[in-house]
């Protein structure tokens, strides 16, 4: 299974014409997730085909604006479209009291539920789980408490090697679930064929690793080694380390470090400041630390 993933915002603070805050829409392992949700989300879904159904459960980082701002929006409109499924929203604490408090204001009544799932601790911890997938928070340093997401494919049954089953006349249809799931198959005679050779290993499991504002912060890298796509904020090019340090977001470079730290197989930078004109350096300066490295624009896909 591919994991694709679709940028639908990628600049940081205010949303302008051609520049749309922080969301992302996540297929994994036949798993459908939004990633952040600023203003304007819900445009950018429609026009970029993002199904409004298949989403069953959104994530964010945290309560800037540029983050959420797009939220209650979403969920006014999931409402008119007479969404029923319950609706699960993991984020930092105070994330239910401002929803719920717009909605209470705003006279907004849906036939779904909202299930919150606030976030408070600074550790790494497992918030999601299903016979497919698996969600770990990535404990950021910004201004506010932040998280960002690691998102692994749990591994798939071994494969049958159909040519070596068929030479065993006494392996039957029955028993191919057995051997799926690593079991080793046992003649009548009390042999003992290893699974080795009645199947092959599964593809290697697959991760995303969404690491969104921040300060560098290079104890994240065990959390997100190996990880075959990371998204990493740079908001600033190394001219600006100094408002960078100051903001506590990253430059980058900074971002690349920590790519190569980590050994991931390739790199997204994205959350760009309105001050820069051209995006292409962003890329150079990345580059000269780590590759490969893309840069996150409205539409692009990246497909694993």
């Amino acid at each position: 299974m591919n994991l694709k993933l679709t940028i639908l915002g990628c600049h940081s603070a205010t949303p302008r014409v051609n520049a749309h805050p922080t969301a992302q829409y996540l297929e994994i392992n036949n798993r459908h997730f939004l990633i952040d949700c600023g203003e304007g989300t819900q445009r950018q879904m429609r026009k970029h085909k993002v199904g409004f159904s298949k989403i069953n459960h959104i994530f964010i980082s945290h309560l800037h604006g540029d983050h959420f701002f797009g939220l209650i929006g979403l969920i006014s409109t999931l409402g008119i479209l007479n969404r029923e499924r319950d609706l699960h929203i993991y984020g930092p604490e105070g994330i239910e009291e401002v929803t719920n408090l717009q909605l209470k204001v705003s006279k907004t009544y849906s036939n779904f539920s909202l299930v919150f799932h606030e976030l408070s601790s600074k550790e790494s911890e497992l918030i999601y789980e299903d016979e497919k997938v698996f969600v770990r928070t990535i404990p950021l340093n910004h201004r506010v408490y932040t998280n960002g997401f690691l998102f692994t494919e749990k591994e798939n049954q071994r494969n049958l090697n159909m040519k070596a089953i068929a030479k065993l006349d006494e392996i039957e249809t029955c028993d191919y679930r057995s051997l799926k799931i690593g079991k080793d198959f046992v003649l009548s005679n009390g042999k003992t064929i290893p699974n080795s050779e009645l199947t092959f290993d599964p593809p290697k499991p697959k991760t995303y690793a969404f690491c969104s504002d921040t300060s560098y912060k290079p104890d994240i890298v065990p959390i997100i080694e190996n990880a075959d796509l990371l998204y990493h904020e740079a908001t600033f090019l190394s001219d600006r380390e100094d408002l960078a340090k100051k903001t506590k977001h990253s430059t980058a470079r900074q971002a690349a470090e920590i790519a190569k730290m980590a050994d991931v197989k390739s790199l997204v930078i994205g959350h760009y400041s309105s001050r820069y004109k051209e995006l292409e350096s962003f890329r150079e300066e990345a580059r000269i630390i780590f590759d490969p490295v893309h840069l996150a624009e409205e539409g692009k896909e990246f497909i694993v």
